[in-house]
């Protein structure tokens, strides 16, 4: 089969679905920190069970805390996890984003010879007053120039120091970098979103700018799920969302109603019902970051954790109202209902 890679890294080519995609956690033994592969290996597959792909290293998995060497043994344990839960096809979005150029390539180059499928990328906060739109131009090119794979922009103000890459800026990288092959919008901006994925879809756009690997198409994806259902009419491809480590399957039968309710708004209202539940988990859940959804995932699952210092626990009282709130209840109650599980 055709590589993953330009550089032929791979010799399996998995690709970029439309879809849901969840932000996997990076879960710490808490006598040490240290990583806890079974745990991680376990909710990969958990999460994969309903239809989602992983992404390691990203915001949601601290990735700001993990070392090179971490990032690595991530990847290698979740393309294990992939394969030994029945999903070889699903490909492992990998985050390579740093504070220099130079180490965000570096980073790529140990991800690809790692197995990651894909590289998600976010601008270094750290300058960003300085950061020039020229800046930030000459980052995406260079990092997708240099990358021995697909790389995806990800676009997250909240965690750059608050660079918000504007929708000309995005389509520019997409016409002019042909190994960059999609966004993710945590920004939160329908419209940028819809103005991304109508120009991107355009069957002659993708035409005039082709893709490095011929199979694929540019891929806008949300990083909410509260608007799923209008994302689904305006072209877009899904979301990566943290709120899917919680409730995959319930993420997941939303994205799958609203894209047969383009097809026949006969499953609109069920998609405008259960994206209504979504939506307020999301808002709600969200509120608690990092810390709020291991926490989730400990009362539901019994596993979940602490994030690694820093980054302080959930506050007791602050947890106790997380969980109770009918905003999470609703959702974990859909969550249940659609597994078949009782937790």
């Amino acid at each position: 089969m055709a590589a993953n890679g330009i550089n032929g890294t791979h010799s399996v080519f998995r690709p970029l679905k439309a879809g849901i995609y969840a932000p996997i956690p990076s879960f710490f033994l808490p006598s040490s920190e240290d990583l806890d592969i079974p745990t991680f290996e376990a909710h990969v597959a958990r999460v994969a069970a309903a239809g989602v792909a992983p992404v390691i290293a990203g915001s949601m998995g601290e990735a700001i805390h993990l070392s090179h060497a971490e990032r690595v043994r991530l990847i290698h344990a979740g393309r294990k996890a992939l394969d030994n839960a029945g999903f070889p096809n699903f490909p492992t979005i990998v985050g390579t984003g740093s504070g220099s150029t130079r180490e965000t390539i570096e980073l790529g180059n140990e991800a690809a010879a790692a197995g990651a499928d894909y590289a998600i990328v976010i601008a270094s906060g750290y300058f960003a007053g300085a950061l020039t739109r020229a800046a930030l131009k000459a980052f995406f090119v260079e990092v997708s120039q240099k990358s021995p794979i697909p790389v995806i922009i990800y676009n997250y103000p909240g965690a750059s120091g608050g660079i918000d890459l504007d929708s000309d800026l995005i389509v520019e990288l997409a016409a002019e970098c042909p190994n960059v092959i999609g966004v993710k919008l945590t920004c939160g901006n329908v419209g940028k979103l819809t103005r991304i994925a109508e120009t991107v879809t355009d069957p002659a756009w993708a035409k005039q700018y082709p893709r490095k690997n011929p199979q694929t198409n540019f891929t806008v994806l949300g990083g909410f799920t509260d608007f799923l259902v209008p994302s689904a009419f305006v072209n877009g491809h899904g979301a990566i969302t943290g709120l899917a480590n919680v409730a995959p399957h319930a993420i997941a039968k939303v994205y799958q109603l609203s894209e047969a309710s383009r097809k026949d708004l006969s499953f609109l209202p069920e998609a405008q019902r259960l994206q209504g539940i979504v939506a307020r988990g999301d808002y709600t859940i969200a509120k608690t970051s990092i810390s709020g959804t291991k926490y989730l995932l400990e009362k539901m699952y019994g596993y979940g954790g602490v994030p690694r210092k820093p980054l302080p626990p959930i506050d007791a009282a602050a947890a106790e109202a997380i969980w109770a709130h009918p905003h999470t209840q609703e959702l974990t109650n859909l969550e249940r209902q659609l597994s078949s599980k009782t937790v």
